[in-house]
């Protein structure tokens, strides 16, 4: 079992990343299962909010919260920490919306805020980190998240939203490019 937990505030969509991440690999094929849920209380917007994917070739039982992740995804940089480390698995990865530059290799950073400001003309990152998650998810393609896209948002955000989706996708595969090659 994949397990992705993501951080964002309440109004940044973090539970919709996560619903339309879970979508996208379950509606790939008969053998792809997924479960999506939120965690909050009367949380109101910007407060912390966290979000679970949990994605596998069998059916998922366990519904619990995941404290260790194979993704921890940061829709928010100020929500980043150092705590973030015991939140994923051995050989887990990070993802952060940020401008800033990391040296950990365990740390993908992703410049989703100008990416969406870009494209959907607002600082909403939530979709620009399902393409960042793409790029480096084996199991799940852009197809898989356009179609998602395109069963469960609105069809005004739709074209946008899939490109937001595709940029980041785009910068990501660069970064590690470049890394390959330094």
């Amino acid at each position: 079992m994949t397990q992705i937990l993501w951080h964002g505030r309440g109004g940044q969509g973090a539970f919709t990343a996560s619903r339309l991440l879970g979508s996208a690999f379950s509606l790939k094929d008969s053998e792809s299962y997924s479960l999506a849920f939120p965690s909050f209380g009367p949380e109101r917007r910007g407060a912390p909010i966290r979000a679970f994917t949990k994605l596998d070739s069998k059916p998922i039982g366990n519904r619990s919260e995941i404290s260790r992740g194979d993704f921890v995804i940061f829709l928010d940089d100020t929500l980043f920490s150092e705590d973030a480390f015991n939140q994923i698995n051995e050989n887990g990865k990070i993802i952060i919306a940020t401008k800033k530059k990391f040296s950990d290799p365990r740390i993908i950073a992703v410049d989703a805020v100008s990416i969406a400001e870009e494209i959907l003309h607002l600082p909403i990152t939530n979709t620009a980190m399902i393409g960042a998650f793409a790029a480096l998810f084996s199991d799940i393609t852009l197809a898989d998240i356009e179609s998602a896209v395109r069963s469960n948002m609105a069809p005004k955000l739709q074209d946008k939203n899939i490109a937001v989706i595709k940029a980041a996708c785009e910068e990501v595969k660069a970064v590690f490019e470049a890394r390959k090659s330094a």
